[in-house]
């Protein structure tokens, strides 16, 4: 090309959750099944969808206002509703005109990190969930900023460890919290999240909380918004239904703005988002339309809770498989439907392997290998691809100096579910072992 194409820090951008997808055909291509446990997609794990919402969702494709455009920022009627959820909360309040939809979270955290100066830092959690680490890393050009969350205290962050890259790092204008977290499954008490507010307060930073799992949580916790906490403090909350309904199909997901007349540059930030929407005339317009009907309808709200029951069902059936095993760091979930499995320091070496057979796996596996400055925990990945076909995702992948790998909790057969987790934990045994 006559010119440079990629603007400073557009290499930046990453998804080793799909990325490892690529290897795992490779090995389907050899006539191979697998097991996908890489990615957060509850319908590729047999849930099923009940036909009262689909039913909503027919009788909306019959309407023909389902056809048209919706408001740049989006159905008014849907961001009443969801003003109003927020405001049942007795927290921050907002009204509609604060409530900004996208064509999902992935849209939306793109476009927030978009219009920051390059100089304007989120600091987020370690691990973290790549479509944000990579967003802010390709905004700023440079590595992301993380503060720890401690396996070694069910994952909840080190506090100390934000406050003091806040305090010598001014180029951090703002804290981003996963709440319930991805890739961990923690849930933040309230306690900590008063913890960042006070942070924030101190140092006169915006908070962005991802809560698309709000509403995922099991086994006794309940999440707490942010909204509940935030007092006056300029914030953001990101929203959506592709884990909740589940829908991730539909590309849906909101920004709700708190207090955003608290801070001139928030309030310009807020317009810009907005002013951007306006550009590409809106966002789809059915799952818009379908979230009051589903949200409000008398089946929802049973339905919701049965599937967290059994979401916390599956989280104590990985404990029991998995718990025990010596080498791992191991902590059960709370809310979201993942779970981050950690080795132990010094436990993974360049000469472990797993038994492979068949020679056409053992030289595909081969050739991934030679991959220069492979992280162990990745190293582990691959073999337990090439030898028990079972697909997940390196913690190394999640901008963490930690070695693991996340799985999910999303396979509705209970057979199955126990069947990989069973494999998955001998594998680990072995692997150690060996």
């Amino acid at each position: 090309m006559r010119q440079l194409l990629l603007r400073p820090g557009a290499e930046e951008l990453s998804y080793e959750i799909r990325g490892i997808v690529k290897k795992a055909r490779q090995i389907e291509a050899l006539g191979y099944g697998m097991t996908w446990e890489n990615i957060g997609d509850p319908i590729q794990k047999n849930n099923q969808i009940p036909d009262w919402m689909k039913s909503i969702i027919s009788e909306l494709l019959k309407e023909d206002q389902t056809y048209g455009y919706a408001d740049s920022k989006g159905v008014l009627e849907t961001r009443r509703f969801l003003a109003d959820l927020n405001n049942e909360k007795g927290g921050a309040q907002i009204s509609a005109e604060d409530v900004l939809f996208f064509n999902g979270l992935g849209d939306a955290i793109a476009k927030l990190y978009q219009f920051l100066v390059p100089t304007a830092r989120i600091i987020g959690p370690s691990p973290a969930y790549s479509t944000h680490s990579s967003a802010e890393a390709a905004h700023a050009n440079a590595a992301p900023i993380t503060y720890k969350l401690d396996p070694d205290n069910q994952w909840l962050p080190d506090m100390e460890d934000l406050y003091l890259k806040v305090k010598y790092n001014p180029s951090i204008v703002g804290i981003l919290i996963i709440n319930p977290d991805n890739p961990t499954g923690m849930v933040y008490p309230k306690e900590i999240l008063e913890g960042f507010v006070r942070i924030a307060e101190e140092f006169k930073l915006l908070l962005i909380a991802d809560e698309i799992y709000q509403n995922i949580t099991y086994n006794g916790i309940k999440a707490v918004a942010l909204a509940e906490v935030i007092g006056s403090r300029p914030a953001i909350s990101l929203k959506g239904i592709s884990k909740e309904f589940p829908w991730p199909g539909a590309r849906c997901g909101w920004m709700e703005f708190y207090n955003r007349e608290a801070s001139e540059e928030f309030s310009k930030l807020c317009q810009t988002l907005e002013n951007a929407k306006m550009i590409e005339v809106c966002s789809t317009i059915l799952p818009q339309l379908s979230i009051p009907r589903i949200m409000s309808h008398p089946a929802y709200f049973s339905y919701r809770e049965r599937a967290n029951v059994q979401i916390g069902k599956r989280s104590d059936w990985m404990r029991e498989i998995l718990g025990d095993i010596d080498g791992i760091k191991f902590n059960p979930t709370q809310g979201a439907f993942y779970n981050t499995i950690v080795f132990e320091e010094g436990r993974l070496s360049e000469n472990q392997f797993l038994p492979i057979e068949d020679q056409k796996l053992k030289d595909l596996l081969d050739s991934w290998l030679t991959e220069p400055n492979m992280p162990l925990d990745k190293r582990f990945v691959y073999y337990l691809l090439a030898a028990e076909r079972i697909c997940v995702v390196p913690i190394s992948s999640f901008c963490s100096d930690l070695r693991g790998f996340r799985v999910t909790l999303l396979e509705e057969n209970e057979e199955v579910f126990k069947d990989t987790f069973t494999r998955l934990g001998k594998a680990i045994e072995f692997y150690l072992n060996s």
